[in-house]
């Protein structure tokens, strides 16, 4: 694995902390701010719109331009972007904050996606992106729970002001380790990579991973007002918990990472289902403390070990377009980031109470199921209509850390 893929996943550790370190800064950020927090929650949304809608328009807008000088552009105005929450004075500057970050963080994933999955083979596709998901897993242990340790003790703005520190070391790493990528000879084409979203098997890998997203942090985006306000758990423990469902998010990353390149349809239905299941449990237990902080670790084992076969698939059904595809992938993740805090805001504010996310997560999960069974009936065992049209077509040329140049072909 080139050493340019580790320091991806490094910088993913930054972003991922912002993106998610929200769900335990809700109920300080609703009281400084004088909102509720459903209307906290939409913070959370709103990283994720700005992801949705970054990560294609940046794409496209980066589709010519040399891989790395995008990479230091994106997570140089990401760094910013966290300075100016960490600075904000009323409740929509900080929406806005969020909203930029989220811009250069889609762009950062996309581009970042495309250039580990250019470096490595086709069967280690997964595991390129089980690093990077990893950066996004060490986030979830360590990053999100510091956070809500230095929102508990320091006030939320000092974690912003972390994750600002964060992307200055990430910038550095960027700057210093990632190696110089040349463009193709054959300039990309936007019509040839927008094809790609004739395939069906493209969109069902959309709502999929959508699905698969929306489902968990449905839950996942209000579990720290459930911990304290059902399961009675003090504001303090918090940390302890998210830093546990950070640790299944590891655990499960590196688990599918090793197992999705050869059974990725078993990861996508054993990981979704088993994602369902905990969600169920979460509902029913909710007022059990020692079960609530079980399922948190299961959660996130469950939920991540299924990512890298989300992303894995959208790259194998969409190998004509990677910048795309990468691009397409953030964006649906963050569908779901953005449908799924929604809807979890949306049954507390209907006054289901704080374990009704986690029986709206279920039933989002339930959908994509059926979406993968869809997906695995229509391919049949076979490869995508767009793979198997581009199959000789050069995916990318690059300059390994090493010094080796590789080149490859589509699948």
């Amino acid at each position: 694995m080139p050493l340019a893929v580790y320091i991806l996943g490094l910088s993913v550790f930054a972003l991922g902390t912002s993106e998610f370190m929200l769900s335990g800064l809700l109920p300080p950020i609703a009281e400084d701010m004088d909102v509720s927090i459903p209307r906290a929650g939409l913070l959370i949304s709103a990283f994720a719109i700005g992801m949705v809608v970054g990560a294609p328009l940046l794409a496209v807008a980066t589709l010519r331009l040399p891989r790395r000088t995008t990479l230091i552009a994106l997570i140089s105005v990401f760094g910013l972007g966290q300075v100016a929450g960490a600075l904000a004075g009323t409740y929509e500057v900080l929406f806005v904050s969020r909203v930029v970050s989220a811009l250069a963080c889609a762009g950062f994933w996309a581009v970042g996606a495309a250039v580990a999955i250019a470096m490595v083979p086709v069967n280690t596709r997964a595991r390129a992106m089980a690093v990077m998901i990893g950066g996004l897993s060490v986030a979830n242990v360590l990053g999100v729970p510091l956070g809500a340790f230095l929102g508990e003790h320091f006030g939320w703005r000092s974690a912003f002001w972390a994750v600002g520190a964060a992307s200055a070391v990430a910038l550095v790493g960027v700057v210093t380790r990632i190696p110089r990528i040349p463009l193709p000879a054959e300039k990309p084409r936007l019509r040839q990579e927008v094809a790609i979203y004739r395939d069906r098997q493209v969109w069902l890998a959309i709502v999929i991973t959508a699905l698969a997203a929306g489902g968990v942090f449905c839950a996942f985006s209000y579990l720290a007002p459930l911990l304290t306000d059902v399961a009675g758990l003090s504001s303090g423990r918090v940390p302890w918990v998210l830093a546990l469902f950070g640790l299944g998010a590891l655990i499960g990353t590196v688990i599918g990472g090793r197992v999705a390149d050869a059974h990725l349809f078993g990861v996508l239905l054993s990981g979704i289902s088993a994602s369902t299941v905990f969600l169920v449990a979460l509902a029913l237990f909710a007022s059990s403390q020692v079960a609530v902080v079980a399922l948190a670790f299961l959660l996130g084992l469950s939920a991540f070990f299924t990512a890298p076969a989300l992303n894995a698939r959208m790259f194998n059904v969409a190998g004509a377009a990677p910048t795309l595809a990468g691009a397409t992938t953030t964006a649906a993740f963050n569908l779901g980031n953005t449908g799924g805090p929604w809807l979890g805001g949306a049954v507390i504010d209907a006054d289901f109470g704080y374990q009704a996310p986690a029986w709206a997560g279920a039933a989002m999960l339930v959908v994509g199921l059926a979406a993968v069974a869809a997906a695995l009936r229509l391919s049949g065992g076979g490869p995508s209509r767009r793979i198997a049209g581009a199959a000789a077509a050069p995916l990318a040329v690059v300059d390994s850390p090493a010094g080796v140049t590789r080149s490859r072909t589509a699948p």
